[in-house]
């Protein structure tokens, strides 16, 4: 794979066979973060779970304490007095059947984060085959489903970011931006660690936490000791 110079540059300020604590992991990420634009800062947590078996999944949502640094656009399904609810929290789009049709004949998909009352779920399932693989679908284990659209709208437009395993047990996260600095960086993080932690599935054997890796957008990996998790 062809790396360029800023990566190569990059890369020397890392030594890839250490486990570095948080805050140092962390300086060497924002360092390396050096494209034009402001990168996003992710982390990487290899969990000792098998995502095969319902008892041993772990997902849940988490308002990071310095927000993620972007915008994201919510659309709230609901009708009646939950409609006007949405719209004067702030939802980017709010509405029923007529968006769902959308969805469906026009591939439209210019929103980042789908919340819904219980009672359009009914509705919302006939889009699960299309909202699903985006990651999409509205889930009570997120807090995107619920009858308090206020709250949810005000939650994901702080910061509110969703966390679950892939089918490699690995979870992916954005955590914040690399102009946020190491140190909002490193609460974001600690918030973020804290809320996979206490998520532990009781039928979750032996080490809990295998690997954790942070990396901005165009930077190289960096590993962060988890023996302390």
């Amino acid at each position: 794979m062809f790396r360029g110079k800023k990566y190569k540059d990059s890369s020397k300020l890392i030594d890839r066979s250490v486990q570095y604590e948080v805050a140092d992991a962390m300086d060497l990420v924002v360092k390396s973060a050096t494209a034009k634009f402001d990168e996003t800062v992710e982390i990487h947590i290899k969990l000792g779970v098998d995502s095969r078996h319902a008892d041993q999944q772990v997902r849940g949502a988490i308002v990071l304490p310095n927000g993620t640094g972007k915008t994201r656009k919510v659309l709230v399904f609901a009708k009646d007095a939950k409609l006007d609810e949405a719209k004067e929290a702030g939802a980017d789009y709010a509405g029923g059947m007529e968006l769902v049709e959308k969805i469906q004949k026009e591939n439209w998909f210019d929103f980042d984060v789908v919340v819904a009352t219980p009672d359009m779920m009914g509705v919302v399932g006939r889009l699960g085959k299309v909202l699903g693989p985006k990651g999409l679908m509205p889930s009570p284990k997120a807090g995107t489903v619920t009858p308090n659209v206020t709250a949810a709208v005000k939650e994901i437009k702080a910061g509110k970011i969703e966390y679950r395993l892939d089918k490699t047990n690995i979870i992916h996260c954005p955590i914040g931006k690399a102009s946020f600095g190491s140190e909002k960086l490193v609460e974001n993080f600690n918030a973020l660690m804290d809320a996979v932690i206490k998520a532990k599935p009781a039928a979750a054997k032996g080490q809990y936490i295998k690997s954790c890796t942070l990396a901005s957008t165009m930077g190289p990996g960096v590993k962060v000791a988890t023996a302390k998790m």
